[in-house]
């Protein structure tokens, strides 16, 4: 259920920094692929967790129904938008009455219908992460992509037979 790593924010300089002291090494020629490794470690830590790191816009696709449905992504900050998707592909907006929207305090989003629906779809498109940038990560989050990524880095030859560190497992 992992974004393509290509679409997380930059990574910035001071994280690289940061994975270039954790594995010992003083020379810049493998930024690129510490990026690289950030961004896997980053994406295993949201499948792991089942929460977005990063805050990004989201959208999701979901039948058009009368009853209560979850959005995929956690946690949800804000829902922007809503349209009905008809069968020919043409969208669009929904007024504020015809839908309900929640968002719970497990940042779960709800929506559903209030009026029975045809055969389209819904669109939503909506905001979810837990910070807003990578510097506002929860330390130990960032800590566990770190050491991640410096395995992933030490190990991009082979697998090493003794698994990812267990601070990060």
């Amino acid at each position: 259920m992992s974004f393509p790593i290509a679409d997380w924010p930059d990574v910035p300089a001071d994280l690289i920094a940061e994975v270039r002291d954790f594995i010992r090494i003083d020379h810049l020629v493998d930024d690129d692929a510490i990026d690289a490794f950030l961004r896997s470690a980053a994406s295993l830590c949201e499948d792991f967790t089942g929460q977005m790191l990063i805050a990004r816009s989201v959208t999701d696709m979901l039948p058009a129904r009368q009853m209560w449905q979850k959005l995929k992504r956690l946690p949800v900050q804000s829902i922007v938008s809503v349209e009905r998707v008809a069968a020919d592909g043409i969208a669009s907006a929904l007024a504020v009455e015809d839908y309900a929207i929640d968002i719970d305090s497990d940042g779960i989003g709800w929506i559903r219908l209030c009026q029975s629906a045809d055969d389209s779809r819904l669109r939503v498109r909506y905001g979810s992460g837990l910070a807003t940038d990578w510097d506002e990560l929860p330390e130990s989050l960032r800590q566990g992509i770190v050491r991640m990524a410096g395995y992933l880095y030490a190990n991009r030859d082979g697998v090493d037979p003794g698994g990812p560190p267990s601070a990060v497992t």
